[in-house]
Parts: structure tokens; sequence; C-alpha cells
């Protein structure tokens, strides 16, 4: 889609699907994912890349299949409940919850020391935030800057109705700055962690292989000394689960390099086992493996120079 339809289709999207029955639109986007799975679609072929190596070598490209129609499924669901969310109430969200170990969480902010809540792209973090707020913890997170400028106005809009702050993720200082005071004041930042979406991430082990994750999460943590806690999130029939992780500690060694890259590493490694656990609700289409960043860049290259090896061909012929 270009920017313009895409704003208009989001539009919609909250429009309509407030005022629809419910089961009705459950069972739209249900539709939708499973064409997307059926027709094997650029989106579900990059959640099936990743979701290879969850699954390893010896799973069969049938068993695979089936863990990627479940995920385009869980996918989907995120989405209808983005659009439908400000319509659910607090007391549905209240009630459709099931949480451990947030109660941590809350006594650090309770006590005045800030925390980190680093999450994978599992389930659904949209109602993870509403329900903090709903349970009184306001919080602070970061956005990608979409385009058109409208449709990033409206998704930030959105989280504040929800009553979340909502920051730039390409502020650069201003929001790394501002993240810091919150935390140094307190406060709860909230933070998906599984993606180096910048270009400047680390490389960990991530279920074998090399994969890039952001930095944020840990180097904020050495910073300010805030709790880094890690969150997973999944689906259980009509029910969120949310389950806070036991606190990570910033790792010691003598340079601070070395102390946000193996930080990062222990983060990785609570989510291999969290995401292990639900890998359906592992909403990740995008490129996290090293391996799949350096074939994605190929395959750019290839198609940016191919335009120009055909023209210098067509000039040569037509010279000759």
């Amino acid at each position: 889609m270009d920017e313009r339809t895409a704003d208009l289709a989001y539009a919609a999207g909250w429009t309509m699907v407030r005022r629809s029955p419910e089961n009705a639109g459950r069972a739209v986007f249900r539709r939708i994912a499973d064409r997307s799975w059926r027709t094997h679609d650029a989106g579900t072929r990059g959640l099936e890349r990743n979701l290879r190596r969850l699954v390893g070598p010896h799973a069969t490209y049938a068993q695979l299949r089936a863990l990627s129609k479940a995920g385009m499924r869980s996918y989907m669901r995120y989405y209808y409940e983005l659009f439908r969310l400000p319509a659910m109430g607090r007391e549905h969200l209240l009630s459709h919850t099931r949480q451990s170990g947030v109660e941590v969480l809350e006594e650090h902010v309770r006590s005045g020391r800030g925390v980190i809540a680093a999450l994978p792209h599992m389930g659904n973090w949209d109602h993870a935030g509403a329900w903090m707020a709903a349970r009184g913890t306001p919080l602070t997170t970061v956005a990608q800057r979409l385009r058109p400028e409208s449709l990033y106005r409206r998704f930030t809009s959105y989280r504040e109705s929800l009553g979340m702050e909502v920051l730039p993720l390409n502020g650069g200082s201003d929001t790394v700055g501002a993240l810091a005071r919150r935390l140094r004041e307190g406060g709860l930042v909230c933070l998906l962690a599984d993606r180096d979406i910048n270009g400047t991430g680390l490389e960990v082990d991530f279920f074998g292989e090399k994969a890039r994750m952001p930095s944020g999460p840990a180097a904020l943590a050495l910073n300010t000394g805030a709790a880094l806690m890690p969150v997973s999130l999944w689906y259980d029939g009509p029910y969120w689960n949310i389950r806070v992780h036991d606190e990570i500690p910033v790792a010691t060694g003598p340079s601070r390099a070395g102390r946000v890259q193996d930080t990062t590493q222990a983060l990785a490694r609570v989510f291999e086992g969290a995401i292990a656990a639900h890998p359906e609700d592992w909403h990740m289409l995008q490129a996290v493996f090293s391996a799949d960043h350096e074939e994605d860049r190929a395959d750019r290259h290839e198609r940016e120079v191919a335009p120009t090896e055909v023209a210098s061909a067509r000039t040569r012929r037509g010279r000759g």
C-alpha cells in the first residue's frame, strides 16, 4: 500500500472494528490470516524463516507450516485487538488478563526505582501497556516513526489514549535522554527488544545462531540503575497472559561495551525460553538473524545493480 492508502486503511480499521460485532470481527481477521498463510505471502515466508530456527532442521515442512498458520492467526488477533482495544473497557482488560511477577515490578516503581520492561514481539504488547496503566502504573514507551506522519500521529494518539507516554524511536539523544530521566524518577519504561530496527544493535547467540538485538535496554539499565525485567506475553483462549521474569542484573566487567554486550546476551536467553514456550505467539515477520540480514542486503544490492547492468549492456549493444 502507498502511504495515503495505509493511513486510510488504519483509520477505517479503528472505526469499523469498534462498531462491528466482536465474533464477526474476529472471524474476518482470521480469514485474513489464513489467506496470507495460504498464498504464502512475504509476511508468512518471513515468519517461517524465523520459526525454522525454533523448530530446528529435523522438523518437517508440514510441521513448520502448521506452526506458521497458528502464528499468522495470532498475529492477526493482535491487529484485531489493536483496533478493538479502546472499546473493550477497563474491567474487561483486568478480568481477562492472567499474570505472574508483576507485583515485583510494581514494588520497584513504588519504592522509586525505575524499571525497564523489555519485551519480545509476543502476544499483545499494546494490551500489556493498557493493562499496566489500568492498574495505576503509568509508563513510557517508544514508537517507530511511520510514514505518512498522519499515521504515526494516529498510532501515538491511540497509545496515549490507553495511558502511555509515547516517544519517537528515532528521536536520537533526545529520546534516550527522556527515557533515562523517566527511569531516574522511578518510572516504568517499556521497550520491544528482540529486533534491531536501526541497524546499530549487538550480535548475540539466539536459538543457536547469531542474531542482532538492540542494546538500549541494557545500556539504560547500566546508566540509570533501573531494574531490567524481561516480560513475555501470550494468548490462552480468550485470555491474555503476562509474565514478568526475574530481574537481569547488569553484567560486571572491565569495559562498558562488554557489560552491555553480556547483559543483552542474558536478555536474549530469557527471550529464547519465552518464545520457545509459545512460538505461535512470536509475531516476528522481519529479519532477526544475522544470516538473514546478510541475505536481504545481498538481494537488495542485486535488485539495485541489475537495472544498471541491463542499461549498460543495452548501451554497449547500441554502440556495437
